[in-house]
């Protein structure tokens, strides 16, 4: 009898990179763990996904976040054994309980490139984050952390005031423990720095490294997630640091320059743009 999975093409043999998405459920699809694992299945690699909060929310703000159990987590990554993680990805993350989950799964995982884009406000201004989790997240998670993808008011947010810009802010996280910062410039301009341009900044111990891209007009929802998840594709991919971040800059322009406006929503990225479209409607 003829191999099956050979004769229709079934891949057995080759491995394809895996990143582990820790982040919340965002109904919208703009961002969280269905923008991630769209994301990362576009750069060739595979998604597995464990949820860190459920929200109510749409492209334009979140109403509530329900934090998911750290004991459901635990179970979820346990049950993925049969994966080889290539990278992870950490986003949302609600509440003490889920954080010292994260934690703990990161920890299965020594030696894995780990990038946490610090969700801290939504982009209609509710807070998700607090005082006390920040300080948690500096102490438990932070030093695991291999590369952090705040944007400038988020840089600002998780540093002491006393750091009057965005370098020394940087310096200050890598102090803490953190491998490296790639600050976006998606929210604001830095001082300095032209209006139709967004700037991001590359800070690593060694050096340091800017890229700049042409402002594209309007909001978006799910930027900085589309962001972090194609770094961590890249990474897991086998990408150098400064190569992964080139890459994943390039794509997320593309997928905000081909994206896609809801009625009375923000603008989403479109993850799959290159994908053809096979439905049509009538005007």
């Amino acid at each position: 009898m003829p191999d099956a999975n050979h004769e229709y093409g079934l891949q057995t043999t080759r491995q394809l990179p895996v990143v582990l998405v820790l982040a919340g459920h965002d109904p919208s699809g703009g961002a969280g763990l269905t923008a991630d694992a769209e994301t990362i299945g576009a750069c060739g690699v595979w998604p597995l996904t464990i949820p860190t909060a459920l929200t109510v929310q749409n492209s334009r703000d979140v109403s509530a976040v329900m934090p998911c159990r750290g004991d459901d987590m635990r179970a979820m990554a346990a049950a993925l054994g049969e994966f080889s993680v290539s990278a992870i990805k950490v986003g949302l993350v609600a509440d003490l309980e889920s954080l010292d989950a994260v934690v703990d799964i990161v920890r299965r995982y020594p030696g894995v490139p780990v990038v946490v884009d610090p969700v801290l406000r939504a982009g209609g201004g509710r807070e998700l984050s607090s005082a006390e989790l920040i300080d948690a997240f500096h102490e438990r998670l932070l030093p695991l952390v291999d590369i952090l993808t705040p944007n400038r008011a988020e840089l600002e947010r998780l540093t002491d005031a006393c750091w009057q810009n965005d370098t020394d802010r940087a310096i200050a996280l890598m102090a803490a423990g953190c491998q490296a910062v790639l600050v976006t410039g998606t929210d604001s301009p830095a001082a300095g720095s032209a209006a139709d341009k967004v700037v991001h900044t590359l800070h690593t111990p060694d050096n340091g490294r800017q890229w700049q891209w042409p402002r594209l007009a309007g909001n978006f929802h799910g930027s900085g997630c589309t962001l972090a998840a194609s770094l961590a594709a890249y990474l897991a991919a086998g990408e150098s640091l400064i190569q992964a971040c080139e890459l994943a800059q390039e794509y997320t322009w593309q997928t905000l320059r081909h994206g896609w406006q809801p009625v009375g929503g923000q603008a989403l990225p479109r993850r799959l743009w290159r994908h053809p479209c096979s439905i049509t409607t009538s005007e």
